[in-house]
């Protein structure tokens, strides 16, 4: 009986429900992210142990880069924000982190902190110039507040 089980196992296409790639770093939708700034509402979701949840990311391939907006379920409350670390393989010169960060902004893109506690690509000035717009939100006061950058 033992070999009837075991031949029958070895004709089994490797197709069976058996997942061998690695697991993905991806900023999705569900993806939990680390708050880096000092905003309240991040300060205190993050002291709980219920860090935010990536509800909607605003590009077309529905994938999170540096210097995406994303919108996050946090402590009840959806708040947008900008990726500034992600732990998935990025491009040449853009470093990897070890956490997916994320710091929190209004719909004007002004930080709802004042201080980003951790160091930010330098690769993120330039994308977020060329996504800011004369009418549009302002996304150099993120700039602004950061203290250090890698």
């Amino acid at each position: 009986m033992f070999r009837t089980l075991l031949n029958k196992l070895s004709t089994v296409p490797s197709s069976c429900g058996f997942h061998t790639t690695a697991c993905l770093n991806e900023v999705r939708l569900l993806t939990r992210l680390r708050v880096v700034d000092n905003s309240e509402i991040g300060k205190r979701a993050m002291a709980e142990g219920k860090p935010p949840k990536v509800i909607c990311v605003y590009n077309k391939k529905g994938v999170g880069y540096i210097g995406d907006r994303v919108m996050v379920a946090i402590k009840g409350q959806k708040k947008k924000g900008i990726l500034v670390g992600l732990k998935q393989t990025q491009k040449v010169k853009v470093p990897k982190f070890d956490s997916n960060n994320v710091v929190l902004i209004d719909d004007n893109g002004t930080p709802l902190g004042s201080r980003i506690h951790v160091p930010i690509p330098t690769i993120l000035r330039t994308v977020l110039k060329e996504r800011t717009h004369a009418k549009g939100a302002d996304y150099t006061k993120l700039l602004a507040i950061a203290t250090r950058f890698v």
